[in-house]
């Protein structure tokens, strides 16, 4: 029942899968977000990274027993498809679309400040402002961020195994160097920037643990790569589950030894504020600038993973005729879908080139929660109409926990600014207009006319 689109090839293992998770995950909320997020919670910034952390965990519970009964490529999108039908399941696909498109540009843009650290401590250029940040941010356009989305899709377009490889690299490659950040930087760590933990009160917290959220996003990649791992029932859930903890602990340490070894209000709107650490603390620039060249790295293969996941979502969207069949067609001999890549590639691209990284982050974690918090309803609803299903990993205290991820999406939601609520505003009304213009007449589901 694939249609004429074609089937994707079954080569992901665990280790593969939970690699793509951290890939995804793991770079730039801690490289480029921290910079925006100090400012808004002083030192308290280590309990929003436990706060968005738990919020990301009940949803990553709800994901794991989703990912375990129906594992198909497409995310949330498949999993709202099968427990609430296709209006709902187009609203979140829509969402994840913001989520996966916007996101890329908003890592693609923190990339190009690391970019110009590292040209700066090595051969002492940097790219011109004009060439390497958007308009409204002092540029024409951001040409570092483009290169690095059309880098990430020349990878794609040879395949999951490859690409999979090239990442499972990057990824040892930033957790060394957050582990070199904590191990150097504990060095410059003064308690006296902790006296006052809280100076923005709980809603400073709250309020940072929202555009921390960001930092999370990403997880849910493996559950994109449903059809394409070995033993999806056994290893989905589990690498959304480890993945997730060692992120965790990895950002609350370095937002620790950060906080620790620089003052909160000297923390301004840098994007390559651990760089700066680095050489405040030692005194050299060597350091800063290793840390430039891993940040470059990680990001990238961010970049890299969320690319691969709005391809899938996207893949699985076009296969129920949502969106034009042009999405599922895979090339015969990679086996990716290489017009879906290209289409997308180019569409992040332009747009990472030309907005800037705080409204693009923003309007991502607004998506995402919104996403994050239909999957914990599915997972109740799916209880009760499904109750037979084979589940091979079940939500403990179902629905207190799948509730209370609801409830924490929902109230970090809340902490998000007007600007990007109208923006989603606007996002969610475009996305109905297209369905109820193309999709709800296209679908599988639609009264059949052929």
């Amino acid at each position: 029942g694939q249609g004429e689109g074609g089937s994707l090839r079954r080569t992901l293992g665990l280790w593969q899968l939970t690699m793509i998770s951290i890939g995804a995950t793991l770079g730039t909320g801690i490289f480029v977000v921290l910079g925006e997020a100090v400012p808004k919670a002083g030192p308290a910034v280590t309990l929003s990274f436990v706060i968005a952390g738990l919020t990301a965990l009940f949803s990553a519970l709800s994901y794991a027993e989703l990912a375990g009964s129906i594992p198909v490529s497409g995310s949330s999108y498949s999993y709202a498809y099968a427990t609430m039908g296709e209006l709902i399941a187009w609203i979140c696909g829509w969402c994840l679309v913001l989520e996966y498109g916007v996101s890329v540009a908003a890592v693609a843009v923190g990339w190009g400040e690391y970019l110009n650290e590292m040209l700066d401590g090595t051969i002492g250029v940097t790219i011109p402002a004009a060439l390497s940040a958007p308009p409204g941010d002092g540029g024409v356009f951001n040409l570092p961020a483009l290169i690095v989305v059309l880098l990430a899709m020349a990878f794609l377009l040879g395949g999951a195994r490859e690409s999979a490889r090239a990442n499972t690299v990057m990824v040892i490659v930033k957790i060394a160097a957050l582990v070199m950040f904590c191990a150097i930087g504990v060095q410059g760590f003064r308690s006296g920037n902790y006296e006052n933990f809280m100076p923005l009160g709980m809603a400073g917290v709250s309020a940072a643990g929202a555009t921390l959220f960001f930092s999370y996003i990403g997880f849910d990649a493996a559950s994109t790569a449903g059809e394409e791992a070995k033993n999806a029932q056994r290893d989905l859930p589990r690498a959304i589950m480890l993945s997730l903890v060692i992120v965790t602990a990895l950002y609350v340490l370095v937002a620790a030894v950060a906080v620790g070894a620089k003052p909160w209000k000297g923390f301004t709107d840098s994007e390559a504020a651990l760089a700066q650490i680095m050489r405040e603390v030692t005194g050299q620039t060597f350091w800063g600038t290793l840390l430039a060249f891993c940040a470059v790295i990680a990001i990238a293969s961010v970049v890299l993973t969320v690319l691969y996941g709005q391809t899938r979502i996207l893949f699985a969207m076009s296969r129920d005729g949502l969106v034009p069949k042009v999405f599922a067609r895979v090339h015969p001999k990679s086996g990716a879908p290489r017009a879906n890549t290209l289409i997308v590639s180019l569409f992040c691209g332009v747009l990472a080139a030309a907005v800037p990284l705080g409204q693009l982050a923003d309007a991502t974690s607004i998506g995402t929660l919104f996403a994050f918090a239909l999957v914990n309803v599915a997972v109740v609803v799916l209880r009760r109409t499904k109750p037979d299903l084979p589940r091979t990993f079940r939500v403990p205290l179902s629905p207190v926990l799948p509730v209370l991820g609801f409830a924490f999406c929902v109230w970090m939601m809340g902490s998000l600014s007007t600007v990007t609520w109208v923006v989603f505003g606007v996002w969610m009304a475009a996305g109905l207009v297209f369905y109820f213009v193309y999709g709800f007449r296209r679908s599988r589901l639609a009264p059949s006319e052929k």
